[in-house]
Parts: structure tokens; C-alpha cells; sequence
């Protein structure tokens, strides 16, 4: 506390470095209350004494159930260095009801002083003192089983599978239509501890029947509805209900009281599931993460294979692209669950239950870090692609102990610490989470096979010359991040006279007035859409090169009134510029190109003079959603459909190309990009 050097009131707070060995230091408050808001805003002021070797800060994070972090802005980007006097500084964050608990601070990272002073909380701009927090809800209440399920390990029967299987159909019927829950009156997770031991415990249909009756008997009974709409003519799909009701397994009575329920529901908010504003991709919350539980008990394992399995049965557009029947992966993912010994073989059975959806958008991390230790801290110094199916070095990270001299691009790798390559891919497949196998070979390099934890790793490769093995020192995963396929400093130049160049990975919308002037000559524009756009592109840079409007894309959005119907939207257009660029335009795609990327290309070749180069994209396209999962895991799907005009999918078969092409072994070992020497020679010729 400083009470000489301050900006109001009595005191400052003084943060210093004065020892070599501590990289940071911070001040910190916590909030734990919720309010109601869609911004929150952190104010303060702070004023700096040589701060080096880092920056100073305020920072502010948002955290949801459990701990689990929702947004964090720590002014990395705009720290503060060297010396300046007292001024103030701003940092805002999007606020909602997943908020629990709000953190505000402030940091130096390095060397030097900073003073904070008249730090100020926001809310939808009003100061947070005079707010008053919102209520807890009665499933905020409920805190029985925070700690434990209750539920001991052991080896599920055939019996014991169904019942868990249907029960988990039902947990998940009544969490996203039953109008008490959908209000927040019960704590869902906690009402499923209670009622799962006698689920286990029934050994016959009639028996389980009985425990699920009884469960859902203590809710409210749903009144008749005679305004509800439940005409579903217009989804794209239709609803899965398992086995609820179908009459084989569950009793009359209990099958009569969900169809009731079904056909009078009339929910139009809830507290477990909404739809993004705008958008309309689906918002889980109120989920808690549990992430104090770095391995969850046979209860929580079993709630996050229900919770998993129900948002995607009521929320996933793509669920009718899923390979297997959706019911039989929940079957056979019980026992799997249950029988998950520690916490690796959890994320991991959580893994390959994320990967049987085929998206290449979902994915696992896990807070605890369990899976990178199993993958591997290191990575080599190179970079590998499967070309003409085999495992191709590409280029260099960095040149470790002349690894350069022993390893060219374009050697192939036969063997990994004695494995086959082949074999190594075959184990790993169902735990790669991508929706097609071309974006399953992008992914399997960099987070399996050259992945270790050792300081070396045994390599056999395979060139001109013969075979040979090499004991290849590894380099730290980080350095697996860098671009070394485009490293120019812009994202835009000149190939030749007449042909400009666009990496969308670079490019920037204020970039847009320069790229006109030097395009202005040219005849023709690779934009090269192997990378992520680092900018929205398709209401920009479209506009400058597509002279119609005309449309490009539609979507499918969920709905919280009917779960599991999705609806296809109107198509939505861009273009219109009358002075649009005059040339032809390809674009260049491959595995690479994910998302925005496959977005931005549709919306740039439904131009006439725009064509498509390359092979397969990663077929994962709309906004995404975020799953939370006990024991601090993570997820995302593809939470909206994206559709061509025409209805065609775009969702694990990539955008529409006109001009397949791949990569061969011989080019890359020439130094040869075949797919840009084929972009060229369109522009150059004509198509």
C-alpha cells in the first residue's frame, strides 16, 4: 500500500520486482455474486515506473460453475511499458448468465513498478455497487452431491446397460422438456444422483420402469397446453426419442406420461439451453464443470456421457451425418464410462466419444492438462504431411543439431520408435476428432504420432538413396504453432505482372484500398485459403471482387421450444459492387481450410469468375458451441447448419471444388507448390 504516490483517497496499490526469479506478480479481487447484464466493464488507473522484459496491466476474468473460466482480458496486447503517469485504462467484456463470480486485478510481468488506483466495475454501465445480484435459483441451491455422486465403481450387466441407457434418454427428455427444470427449479445433475442408484439396482424393464416413474412423479404436473404448436413439418429432421416411446421397454403409463409431456411442454426459455443471439447456434449453460474433480466417480462419468450424448441427440445440426446410430453409441459408451480406471482413460473415452460425431470443430481440452502430458511436451524440429498417403517432411521448425543434414523435405517416415506409421494411424483414428479423413491425416502428426515426451524420438526414413533410422532430438510443441509455409510480413502481393496474390491468414480489411491499387493491372487473383482468415472476409474483399448479389449460403438453427427439430433459414447474400474487380479469382483450398475459411470461399465462388483449386476441406463450418463436461473438460461443435443455395451440405464433404488437385511426393520434394502452379495456369490460360 503506498500512500505517498496515489491517484485519489488515502492509498495505492504498488506492485515491484525487487528479486531476479519471479516472473510476475498480481493484485486480485474476487466478486461472487451474478448479475443481470450483457457487458461488464473494468476501469482503473496506473501509472508506471521503467517497466522491461514484459508490460503492466489490469486484468479482469469472468468465471462460471466450479471455477471453470468463460472470458479472461489480462491487456496483453496493449500492456503497458516504460514510464508514464497516472491515466486510465479500460478493459470490457461480453456478460451473461453463465457468470458466477467476477475477478478484477492487476499485474506486472517483468521488471519495473506499477501503481494501481480507482479501480470501477461496470455492468451494462452502471456501477456494480449500486446493482443488486441476481437470486440464486433453486438448482443453484442444491449442492448435495458437489462433492461426489455417491455412486461406487462396478462392472455393469447387459440389464444394467439398458437401464442406464434409457434412463439417460430420459434424464435428457425431461432436462430439455419439462417446463420445472427448463425454469431452473431443479438442479439436474443432483436429481439424477438420486434417482441413478435405483436405476442400477432394477433387474427387469418392469423394474426401471418403476424408478423413472417415480422420479418423474415429483415434478410438477405439466398442465395442458392448447396453444402449443407442435407441428415440426418445417425441420429438416427429426427428433430422437430412443427408446421413450416406443412401448418396448418402458410401461404404459410411464410412456403415456412423456408423450403428455412431449405434446404439452411449452417452453420458450430455459435454464439449461438457449440460442445465440444472431446467430442462433445453441448456448449450454448453466452446466457446472466440476473441475476439482480431475477424475470424476462412476456417477459424474456417467452424468458426462448423458449430458454429452442429450446436446448432441436435441442440439447438433449434423446429427444425421453421424456415421452410427446415435442410440447404439450410447449403449455401447456405458460401460466404456464406467469403466474408465483413472483419469487419462476418462478424457480419453471422453475423446473418443466427442470423435464418433465427426466434426472436425469438437475436440477435447482438459484444464488438468492430462492429455497434452499423454501426448507429448515435444515435437520434432519438422514439419510432416500425409502426401499420396504417406508421411512426407515438409519443412523445418528450426534446425536442431543439424537435423538438416540427416532429413530432407520430401523423406518420408516409415517408422516411429519402431512402429509402422500405418499401424500407428489405425490406433489413433478413433480418438481424432475430424469430420472427414483427409482433416484426420492434417491433425494426426502434430497431435499424435511426432508427438513425446522424451528428448529424442527414433525415426525410419525413407528417400532416393535407401532407408535409414535417426534418433531425432525433439523441440518444444510450441514451436509446432509457427507458419512456415507463409512467412511474407503482408498478406498480399504480386506473383508476376498480372496475377496478385491474397493469404487470408495475413490479410487485413484495412489492407483492401492498397490491394486495389496494386491489383489494378492485373488480370487475375490466387487467394490462397490454406490458412485461417485472420479478418471476416465475405462482405469485404467479396464485395471487391463479385460484381452480383446474389446469395451463397443458408442455414439450419435448433430451437429450445421443439429439441431436435432444425429449421433451414433464408439464403443470405453479398456482392452488388458494380466496379467489382474485373479479372478471374481462384481460390486455393485443402484440409487446411476449416471454418471461416470454408465460409469465405463459399461466399467467394458464387461469383462467376471466381473457381476453386485443391482437395477435401475440413468440412467443419458455423459457429460453435461450447460444452462443459466434469473434471474440467471442454468441447465444441459446429452449432449451426451451413448450406449451400441449393441445399447441398457443406458439413464433413468441405466446399464445392472445381478443380481437384493434391500435392505429390516428387513436388514436394522438387520445393514445388503444384496446387499454386495450377492456380497460375488457370489464370494464365482460362478456364
Amino acid at each position: 500500500m503506498d500512500s505517498v504516490i496515489k491517484k485519489e483517497g488515502k492509498y495505492s496499490v504498488l506492485l515491484e520486482k525487487k528479486e531476479a526469479g519471479s516472473e510476475y506478480g498480481v493484485i486480485g479481487y474476487t466478486i461472487a455474486k451474478k448479475f443481470k447484464g450483457s457487458t461488464i466493464d473494468l476501469v482503473g488507473s496506473m501509472k508506471t515506473e521503467n517497466v522491461a522484459n514484459g508490460y503492466a496491466g489490469l486484468w479482469m476474468r469472468l468465471d462460471g460453475e466450479d471455477g471453470s473460466i468463460i472470458k479472461i482480458d489480462n491487456m496483453e496486447k496493449q500492456g503497458i511499458r516504460g514510464t508514464n503517469d497516472w491515466k486510465q485504462y479500460h478493459i470490457r467484456l461480453a456478460y451473461g448468465d453463465e457468470v458466477k463470480s467476477i475477478a478484477i486485478g492487476g499485474l506486472l510481468a517483468g521488471d519495473g513498478k506499477v501503481w494501481f488506483d480507482d479501480l470501477q466495475v461496470y455492468i451494462d454501465e452502471k456501477k456494480i455497487e449500486t446493482l443488486s445480484p441476481k437470486t440464486l435459483t433453486l438448482a443453484e441451491k442444491d449442492n448435495e452431491f458437489s462433492k461426489g455422486s455417491a455412486i461406487q465403481p462396478f462392472v455393469p450387466t447387459k440389464q444394467q446397460v439398458s437401464n442406464i441407457a434409457v434412463a439417460a434418454q430420459f434424464w435428457g427428455f425431461l432436462k430439455y422438456h419439462h417446463p420445472a427444470i427448463a425454469k431452473g427449479d431443479y438442479n439436474w445433475d443432483a436429481e439424477l444422483f438420486r434417482f441413478l442408484p435405483s436405476v442400477i439396482a432394477a433387474n427387469n424393464n418392469a423394474a426401471l420402469s418403476t424408478a423413472l416413474e417415480k422420479q418423474l412423479d415429483k415434478l410438477p404436473q405439466v398442465e395442458a397446453c392448447t396453444s402449443c404448436n407442435n407441428n415440426n413439418q418445417a425441420s429438416t429432421s427429426k427428433p430422437n426419442y430412443g427408446e421413450l416411446l416406443t412401448g418396448k421397454i418402458l410401461s404404459p403409463s410411464l410412456t403415456k406420461k412423456i408423450g403428455f409431456i412431449l405434446k404439452n411442454a411449452n417452453i420458450k426459455e430455459s435454464y439449461y439451453i438457449a440460442m445465440n443471439e444472431g446467430v442462433g447456434h445453441p448456448k449450454f449453460q448453466n452446466e457446472m464443470a466440476y473441475a476439482s474433480m480431475k477424475y470424476p466417480d462412476a456417477g459424474y462419468r456417467i452424468l458426462s456421457l448423458y449430458r454429452y450424448w442429450n446436446m448432441i441427440n436435441y442440439f447438433f445440426p449434423y446429427k444425421n451425418q453421424i456415421d452410427e446410430d446415435w442410440n447404439k453409441v450410447l449403449y455401447d459408451f456405458v460401460p466404456q464410462f464406467i469403466a474408465a480406471e483413472n483419469e487419462l482413460a476418462y478424457n480419453l473415452v471422453a475423446l473418443k466419444l466427442i470423435a464418433k460425431i465427426s466434426d472436425t470443430h469438437a475436440n477435447l481440452w482438459n484444464s488438468n492438462g492430462v492429455l497434452d502430458k499423454y501426448k507429448g511436451i515435444n515435437t520434432a524440429p519438422f514439419k510432416a504431411k500425409f502426401i499420396e498417403n504417406k508421411l512426407i517432411v515438409s519443412g523445418f521448425y528450426v534446425d536442431t543439431l543439424d537435423v538438416k543434414n540427416k532429413v530432407k523435405v520430401g523423406d518420408e517416415i516409415l517408422t516411429i520408435n519402431g512402429k509402422k506409421v500405418e499401424d500407428l494411424v489405425k490406433q489413433f483414428l478413433p480418438i481424432t476428432a475430424a469430420s472427414n479423413y483427409d482433416t484426420q491425416l492434417r491433425d494426426l502428426p502434430n497431435t499424435f504420432l511426432l508427438r513425446t515426451n522424451s528428448a529424442s524420438m527414433t525415426l525410419g526414413f525413407k528417400n532416393e538413396k535407401g532407408t535409414f533410422n535417426f534418433d531425432v532430438p525433439m523441440i518444444s510443441v510450441r514451436f509446432s504453432y509457427k507458419n512456415i509455409d507463409y512467412t511474407k510480413a503482408t498478406g498480399y502481393h504480386l506473383l508476376n505482372d498480372k496475377i496478385g496474390y491474397v493469404y487470408p491468414g495475413k490479410y487485413k480489411n484495412a489492407d483492401l484500398p492498397a490491394i486495389k491499387k496494386l491489383f489494378e493491372n492485373t488480370k487475375g487473383i490466387v487467394v490462397d485459403m490454406r490458412c485461417y482468415p485472420s479478418e471476416f472476409m465475405p462482405f469485404t474483399f467479396g464485395e471487391y471482387i463479385k460484381q452480383d448479389k446474389t446469395p451463397f449460403v443458408k442455414f439450419t438453427t435448433g430451437s429450445v421450444a421443439h429439441p431436435g427439430t432444425f429449421v433451414m433459414g433464408e439464403n443470405l447474400m453479398n456482392g452488388g459492387n458494380k466496379d467489382a474487380y474485373k479479372g478471374k479469382i481462384i481460390v486455393i483450398v485443402n484440409a487446411e481450410s476449416q471454418s471461416q475459411a470454408e465460409y469465405t470461399t463459399m461466399a467467394f465462388q458464387s461469383s462467376p469468375n471466381v473457381k476453386v483449386v485443391g482437395s477435401q476441406t475440413a468440412g467443419a463450418d458455423g459457429n460453435v458451441s461450447t460444452i462443459i463436461l466434469p473434471g474440467g473438460i471442454s468441447s465444441w461443435i459446429s452449432g449451426i447448419g451451413v448450406f449451400y443455395p441449393d441445399g447441398k451440405p457443406t458439413q464433413r464433404v468441405g466446399v464445392k471444388i472445381d478443380y481437384p488437385i493434391k500435392p505429390t511426393v516428387k513436388g514436394i520434394t522438387e520445393g514445388r507448390d503444384e496446387l499454386l502452379e495450377k492456380a497460375v495456369s488457370l489464370l494464365e490460360k482460362g478456364w
